[in-house]
């Protein structure tokens, strides 16, 4: 049963209220304000699409972006989509037309920095590939590393150098190491799911999620593809990526499952130490990696593959086991992040059974939603990024500002 017609928008205005303007700067973490995930940067996204969609006062959306700009942007290697120059650059991309001059300069001197940076970035990732070492999730992840600037520049610059030459990093991240990989996948990171060490993953580990994962990588390619910019090699790598999900995808009752990750002993015995589904979220769940396998094929012309991704997507969504084990409303492991993929997924679909999804998703996240239990503000699993699923639940419609591009699922 859909959510009365009162609800979503209460439940908006008690967000709006609450996000109305930023607090003072944090005294030692200056530059938490240039996070995406967490800082004014991302919740900058709430106000923005309200004003692109509501009309109204554009202050509030201007005191944050001016929050998330404060000090000095951070162009460092470190930086990526969810924090310093390119999350700025991510957010001034969402500025409706009418406000655009207002930051015409700033973006531009930002976009500068961001291409400089990939520069970088693209030559330190060829440079690590050339010697054989493991990368890191920080190289080529969604959050901070390469597919994440991709992702600002597929929107900004989308036939532009530095998009090419991260495309080509991506297609050369799909060839197994050599020699001193010992034929490991590409993508193989040299540390645990935590970034550390642990006995549990000696050699590293390969992961298949969206947020930090090789889902992440086929997300790009895929929607590059689709809006007719490739590489040498593209398609190639497209299905490597899909090869190896589909050798690694687990068959149960409730339908078609992927490991979180998978360890050396895992790859030797050639089977996950996953016995079951966990939940299936954006960020590591079918959720995210149906909607990667989705667009592949989409982008690759397979309608075979594109129904087996919607097939899987919808069993997952519909299996009570599965969706008992989605426990908040954020976007990253939660119901915004699933209602959101569910959404673009029913839009782009062969298989009319996602259509019914979003309706039953948001009556879920309307459920749930108690604003005043979230205990952060931020985008990524706070309460901006739950409110923006709901502004799309509530609507109906695709966001105005196209801010879900961060998650690479339009």
């Amino acid at each position: 049963m859909t959510a009365p017609a009162t609800t979503v928008p209460a439940i908006l205005d008690q967000y709006t209220v609450r996000l109305a303007g930023p607090g003072p700067l944090p005294e030692n973490e200056p530059w938490a304000v240039q996070s995406l995930a967490e800082g004014a940067a991302g919740i900058a996204l709430l106000h923005t699409e309200s004003v692109s969609r509501y009309g109204g006062s554009w202050r509030s959306a201007h005191r944050w972006i001016t929050n998330a700009a404060s000090g000095p942007i951070s162009a460092a290697d470190q930086t990526g989509l969810f924090l310093g120059a390119p999350a700025v650059g991510f957010l001034l991309t969402t500025v409706p037309p009418a406000y655009q001059h207002l930051y015409a300069s700033a973006r531009t001197t930002l976009h500068q920095h961001i291409a400089d940076l990939a520069n970088r970035r693209v030559d330190a990732a060829l440079a690590r590939i050339d010697r054989g070492d493991l990368p890191t999730f920080a190289e080529y992840d969604l959050f901070y590393g390469l597919t994440g600037i991709g992702a600002y520049l597929l929107r900004t610059e989308p036939e532009g150098a530095g998009l090419e030459r991260i495309l080509h990093y991506l297609v050369a991240l799909t060839r197994p190491l050599a020699p001193a990989g010992r034929g490991l996948p590409g993508w193989w990171v040299r540390h645990d799911p935590a970034r550390g060490e642990s006995p549990y993953f000696p050699g590293g580990h390969g992961n298949f999620g969206a947020a930090h994962g090789i889902t992440g990588p086929l997300l790009l390619l895929a929607q590059a593809l689709r809006h007719g910019i490739t590489v040498n090699g593209h398609q190639d790598a497209m299905f490597t990526i899909c090869a190896h999900l589909d050798a690694w995808c687990q068959h149960g009752d409730s339908g078609p499952w992927w490991p979180e990750h998978v360890s050396r002993r895992d790859l030797d015995r050639g089977r996950p130490h996953h016995t079951a589904p966990t939940r299936p979220s954006w960020c590591y769940g079918t959720t995210g990696i149906a909607r990667a396998g989705q667009l592949a094929g989409i982008a690759l012309r397979s309608p075979a593959l594109q129904k087996f991704y919607e097939d899987a997507m919808y069993r997952a969504l519909t299996d009570p086991a599965q969706i008992a084990q989605v426990v908040d409303n954020g976007l990253c492991h939660g119901w915004a992040g699933i209602y959101q993929t569910a959404h673009r997924a029913a839009a782009d679909a062969l298989d009319p059974r996602l259509r019914t999804l979003p309706e039953r998703l948001g009556d879920a996240l309307t459920a749930q939603d108690k604003p005043d239990a979230l205990s952060t503000p931020g985008l990524i699993n706070g309460a901006a990024g739950t409110a923006l699923a709901l502004t799309t639940f509530a609507s109906q419609q695709a966001p105005s500002t196209g801010w879900d591009a961060c998650l690479l699922i339009n």
